[in-house]
């Protein structure tokens, strides 16, 4: 494990290239560092594949989701730069937990999409669960599917030791650890909060589509008895039918009707919807989360 600055790491890593992760607790700077990664290897002629796989603060595509942007020499990157997303991942929660499989295969499919893609370099910014058996799993079997070439590791403390220490034990991989910015300020729970909402708000802008549903679109399928009501604010990725999510959106029940409608920006329909596990409402607030034995009793 080795300890370099930034300046002299973003250099060495521009140089190697490959597969980068990014692992840290909240408000670490990973985020702020493979942003300027991602930037000065453009700026030097490398197509980067930046890979966002924290679902709960998303800086590429909509929260619940793993967002993939490819920047090209062209356009300078920043947040606003990378905030749509080329391709995404649907996951259907802003936490990892309970959610590990979802999070893996889709963060695994979209670095192998940035690589058939051509990127020389694939950056990986990954959620800040960090601790636990919970945290361990997770970037364990991430880093399994991924196989990176180097892995950096920002923290306070000792905090990411036991992660780094699975890391060099059961991977060939590079692991650099990079102390935390002085500058780096940590932000309380009501201002992620407010930041998740601001992005769900933004992306579920008016124009809105509706599209009437039937039960026999969802995965995992819906038994015939359900209660439409219970569906009512859940979040859903629109599937296209040959392997991608084209968008989110909400489930809309109308008791009126007795009618299920599907809400989202995306101006086309979809093939299939995948069930999330949270309620949210058109001004981007969770307002609940929900499992699928919750809903189904299975």
């Amino acid at each position: 494990m080795t300890r370099v600055s930034q300046t002299d790491l973003i250099d060495k890593l521009i140089g190697d290239r490959g597969t980068i992760v990014l692992l840290g607790g909240i408000d670490t700077g990973k985020t702020s560092f493979g942003l300027s990664l991602a930037d000065a290897a453009r700026a030097s002629g490398v197509l980067v594949g930046y890979v966002d796989a924290d679902v709960g603060q998303s800086t590429v595509g909509p929260p619940t989701c793993v967002g993939l942007k490819i920047c090209s020499a062209s356009v300078t990157v920043d947040a606003a730069s990378v905030e749509v997303a080329d391709e995404i991942g649907f996951v259907g929660s802003t936490s990892p937990e309970g959610h590990l499989l979802p999070l893996v295969a889709s963060t695994a499919r979209l670095v192998s999409h940035a690589r058939e893609a051509g990127c020389e370099m694939v950056i990986v910014d990954t959620s800040s669960l960090i601790s636990g058996v919970y945290g361990e799993i997770l970037k364990y079997y991430k880093l399994d599917l991924i196989r990176p070439n180097k892995v950096i590791g920002f923290q306070r403390g000792m905090e990411l030791d036991p992660i780094l220490g699975v890391v060099s034990r059961f991977f060939p991989v590079e692991v650099t650890a990079l102390k935390v910015e002085p500058a780096i300020v940590e932000r309380s729970a009501e201002e992620r909060l407010s930041a998740r909402e601001a992005r769900l708000a933004s992306y579920f802008q008016a124009p809105l589509s509706r599209w009437r549903v039937k039960t026999t679109v969802f995965m995992p399928a819906i038994p015939p008895e359900t209660d439409l009501a219970r569906l009512d604010g859940l979040v859903v990725g629109l599937e296209d039918g040959k392997g991608t999510c084209s968008g989110i959106g909400f489930l809309e029940y109308s008791k009126d009707e007795d009618v299920l409608r599907m809400v989202s920006s995306v101006a086309e329909g979809a093939k299939g919807l995948r069930l999330g596990s949270i309620r949210i409402t058109p001004d981007g607030r969770a307002v609940g989360r929900v499992t699928v034995r919750d809903m189904f009793g299975q």
